[in-house]
């Protein structure tokens, strides 16, 4: 039965949205389109739920984990509201054009190209592992067509986090049993407590439902038969592991199911004669490069032009962004680049060098401004601070690097910062240091059992194309980027 709503047309909620029109109605929810009052032109859209007074509390608190999230492919959940007289609660969040998965399936009769698969399960994993790998982990647990919104540049973001809850070890089963028939895992009606590999039985539902035309989102006796031939076959034991009854026998993680989809999609690279590294980039999204330097000249922003370059050249739409609203560095290079007198800032505060869109003295907002735009590559250079925000950063990127210094006598300045980090998972971290010796990274990655430490070598214009760190860098984003050339870069010698 739904709720009756409390808002209508022209009603204002917390003093600054102003109701536009029904977006959608639920069994405890409506949501509305708003317009805010003290920004003219943006649009909102506010969730209005019912919560009586003994789940007032859990619902405040799962509202300021929703508020705490930043992805690209989640709405920002940027204000709550609540209305203690009718038990109504409001979450006003990012309001996101286009159409449901839903209407997008109704809308091809049922047909999704078959080569947007494996990419759109991929954009799921991506934000599915954000979520699981906060702290505490947060279970999205109702996955589903009418909750994820195709926008008109074909990227695909999830919406609706009513029923999302953060993971509490101690406990054995959930205490309320939600999700939605078909898609829901079978943990959720009373098996147990759900967790992360109850979000992946959904997305092998999910995926189901897509390869089936929409006509199956369970594994039932003869449903491979339903599955669109021309599809690649290996995706059926991919969907048939994820849908498994019990957890333990499902993957145990999105990342690890990333890696064998990525596997997989090699494999029809392959066969259709595509590049692997063409391919790894059509799926990928936009993908986060942090560096954050050990120390003070150490050379991090050194570091994140050079890779920022390299990146242009062998891909596209690169953003390369200062994380310090502080930092100097970026307006005495804009001064250069538009010839403008010394200490006389722009009032732009994006110009472009070689195809690289640099930010300056910019703000953690900007930064999930931009992971919403058509950048294939956002490089944040977070000097050698390590304030809680770019720290935050740092270890929520996609290619954390740490730059240090190669000198002997500076060395453990990196293994000290690991330390001291240790609590957070390192597995994604890469290690450069500039100028090492071999001997010096042999000794660093037996110390921090970890291989990725790279030595960089001299690179006076980072803004160049240098073979040497070229190398350097193809090992360091090995199947990550296409292996193409393109000219050679000549900022600084067009201006001497």
């Amino acid at each position: 039965m739904k709720q009756p709503t409390q808002l209508e047309f022209g009603s204002i909620v917390g003093e600054r949205y102003r109701i536009v029109r029904t977006l959608g109605s639920g069994g405890m929810s409506h949501v509305f389109m708003a317009e805010d009052l003290k920004l003219p032109g943006k649009q909102w859209a506010v969730k209005e739920s019912v919560a009586g007074p003994q789940v007032m509390k859990l619902v405040r608190t799962e509202a300021e984990m929703l508020i705490s999230l930043s992805h690209p492919r989640l709405p920002r959940i940027v204000d709550f509201f609540e209305h203690p007289p009718s038990g109504a609660v409001y979450l006003v969040m990012d309001y996101i054009e286009g159409i449901t998965l839903e209407a997008y399936m109704k809308g091809y009769q049922g047909y999704i190209p078959q080569e947007q698969i494996v990419p759109f399960a991929l954009q799921v994993l991506d934000v599915l592992d954000y979520l699981h790998t906060r702290q505490p982990p947060v279970i999205y647990r109702d996955l589903k067509p009418t909750n994820i919104m195709l926008t008109p540049e074909m990227e695909f973001i999830l919406i609706d986090f009513g029923i999302a809850r953060s993971y509490k070890a101690e406990l054995d089963q959930d205490t309320v049993k939600l999700g939605t028939v078909g898609f829901a895992a079978p943990e959720q009606y009373g098996a147990g407590q759900t967790d992360a590999r109850s979000d992946l039985y959904s997305l092998g539902a999910l995926l189901l439902y897509l390869c089936t035309g929409g006509k199956y989102s369970e594994w039932t006796a003869g449903v491979e038969g339903y599955i669109r031939g021309e599809l690649p076959r290996h995706l059926i034991p991919v969907i048939r592991k994820l849908l498994r009854q019990h957890p333990e026998e499902r993957f145990q993680s999105a990342g690890e199911v990333i890696g064998e989809l990525r596997r997989s999609a090699d494999f029809q690279s392959a066969q259709q004669g595509i590049s692997v590294n063409d391919a790894s980039m059509d799926y990928a999204g936009t993908r986060v490069v942090a560096v954050l330097g050990v120390s003070a000249g150490t050379g991090a922003t050194h570091t994140a032009i050079a890779v920022s370059h390299y990146l242009a050249r062998r891909s596209r739409s690169v953003a390369l962004v200062e994380l310090h609203s502080t930092a100097k560095a970026f307006a005495r290079l804009q001064e250069v680049v538009e010839g403008t007198p010394v200490g006389q800032s722009s009032s732009s505060r994006r110009f472009e060098v070689d195809g690289v869109h640099y930010w300056r003295q910019t703000s953690r907002a900007d930064v999930i401004s931009l992971l919403g735009g058509s950048y294939k590559f956002i490089v944040l250079d977070l000097g050698s601070g390590q304030d809680n925000e770019r720290l935050e950063e740092f270890l929520r990127a996609d290619y954390p690097l740490v730059v240090g210094s190669g000198a002997e006598w500076r060395v453990q300045d990196i293994a000290g910062l690991a330390r001291s980090l240790q609590r957070h998972p390192q597995h994604k971290w890469n290690y450069c240091l500039p100028l090492a010796t071999s001997e010096t990274v042999r000794r660093l990655r037996k110390e921090l059992d970890h291989d990725k430490v790279f030595v960089l070598p001299f690179h006076s214009d980072p803004f160049e194309r240098d073979d040497e760190m070229d190398q350097v860098l193809d090992e360091l984003f090995r199947g990550v980027i296409p292996d193409t050339r393109r000219r050679r870069f000549s900022f600084l010698k067009r201006r001497r």
